[in-house]
């Protein structure tokens, strides 16, 4: 597997880690233990990192030098990317020649790279798009950057490189074959999953009492990366709205943002708490640090409700581990979000706040509606577990190398075993 930009051992919630981390790691594990062993390629941000880290039974990250350690942004990677692959290249030059089956990319970046590892190698490339740069620009947000012409370049030739397309949904699907041509018989879908063991529902007092928060207390919460693309603005904005139209409300309040600054947020480190402060709603709003896996499950136990206001979404992580831990979820109607929220949430169109602050009110107002979608939440998140998601992807690969006949299967392999996996 590949995944240049950002490394599957870094914590999501900040910086470029994000639900790409969370499908890498995921996927890779449960790979490994139906026998596929996984190589995960990365670049190296710290000196310190050793060159290769056992992340499972199965499963090597390996970590490769391409430019300065620090201080390198994502925008600026594509000039990385020959130094990358050389030293890929020679990371595995030791490795027997037909040592790997399968590369699969995750992100555009990786997937200029996977081309050309897959070439090399004489192996089909799987490529992951995860976000999209003409579906990106097409719903930006109000102020923000929009993704370079550069990108769009580099997504397209992807697209016509890979033996096989891994579309979150279908209307991601129907975005790789409408805006960027792929051959609709290339492109397959596979749902993200959701750690069942992890993120299940529990007690709302004690996951409260756990992390500090008032038993009766009213709490909105956000998940991400704080950059205009996800708009914590809007939840922030919407406060405002709930506490102007009743006073009552600001006694017993809270919203909390998990995460930090990401994308063009880092220009702005500080603007959503200035945000709150201009809005009046400083003292309502918690900011805290992106936390473990176990430590997000109560996060979303502990909230009324969690807010999912992107402007673009391939799917929507968030959206169902906050589900799958019995939360119900507002989000916006975009993307992937209709398919991960399902009958167990509320779709809210655009991004007006106003509009938010009414719809988080009606909820928050209706007791048995709270309860009915609460009690739907887990039920829908079930259809997302990481073992199905595993399940399709080995179909997928097993289709690709079909097509491209890259070699005899060995007699002796069992039909049961498959093959190795790369992720760039």
């Amino acid at each position: 597997m590949l995944s240049v930009h950002t490394s599957p051992l870094e914590r999501p919630g900040t910086g470029d880690a994000g639900g790409l981390n969370v499908y890498v790691v995921e996927t890779a594990r449960r790979l490994a233990r139906r026998g596929t062993e996984v190589e995960i390629f990365t670049r190296a941000t710290d000196g310190s990192q050793p060159e290769t880290v056992q992340l499972a039974e199965g499963v090597l990250v390996h970590h490769v030098p391409a430019g300065p350690f620090e201080g390198l942004a994502k925008e600026d990677l594509p000039g990385q990317l020959c130094a990358f692959a050389a030293g890929m290249m020679r990371t595995v030059a030791a490795r027997p020649e037909g040592w790997y089956d399968i590369v699969h990319s995750h992100y555009w970046l990786s997937g200029q790279v996977g081309w050309l590892a897959a070439d090399r190698w004489n192996v089909p490339l799987v490529h992951t798009m995860h976000t999209m740069a003409r579906v990106k620009n097409a719903q930006l947000a109000e102020g923000d950057a929009p993704e370079p012409r550069g990108r769009e370049i580099g997504e397209a030739q992807v697209v016509q490189a890979a033996a096989s397309l891994v579309a979150n949904t279908e209307e991601e699907a129907a975005q790789l074959v409408d805006l960027y041509g792929a051959e609709p018989e290339k492109v397959h879908v596979v749902n993200p999953g959701v750690d069942l063991d992890i993120f299940r529902p529990g007690d709302r007092s004690r996951a409260r009492a756990e992390l500090g928060l008032p038993a009766d207390a009213t709490v909105l919460l956000f998940v991400g990366r704080i950059q205009p693309l996800k708009a914590p603005d809007v939840l922030v904005k919407a406060a405002a709205h709930m506490v102007h139209r009743d006073p009552s409300l600001r006694s017993r309040l809270v919203v909390a943002v998990l995460g930090g600054p990401s994308g063009s947020g880092l220009a702005a480190p500080e603007a959503l708490q200035e945000l709150a402060r201009r809005a009046g709603v400083e003292d309502l709003v918690r900011f805290a640090p992106p936390v473990s896996r176990e430590d997000l499950a109560r996060w979303y136990r502990a909230a009324d409700l969690v807010t999912v206001p992107s402007h673009s979404e391939s799917f929507g992580l968030v959206a169902v581990e906050a589900l799958a831990s019995g939360t119900p979820v507002v989000a916006a109607d975009v993307g992937g979000l209709p398919v991960a929220v399902g009958e167990a949430g509320v779709l809210v169109q655009g991004h007006e706040a106003w509009r938010w602050a009414e719809v988080l009110t009606a909820l928050l107002d209706d007791p048995e509606e709270l309860a009915e979608l609460a009690r739907r939440a887990p039920e829908h998140a079930a259809r997302f577990s990481w073992d199905h998601t595993v399940d399709d992807l080995l179909s997928v690969y097993a289709l690709a190398c079909g097509e491209q006949d890259i070699r005899a299967i060995d007699d002796a392999r069992a039909l049961s075993d498959l093959p190795t996996a790369v992720v760039p």
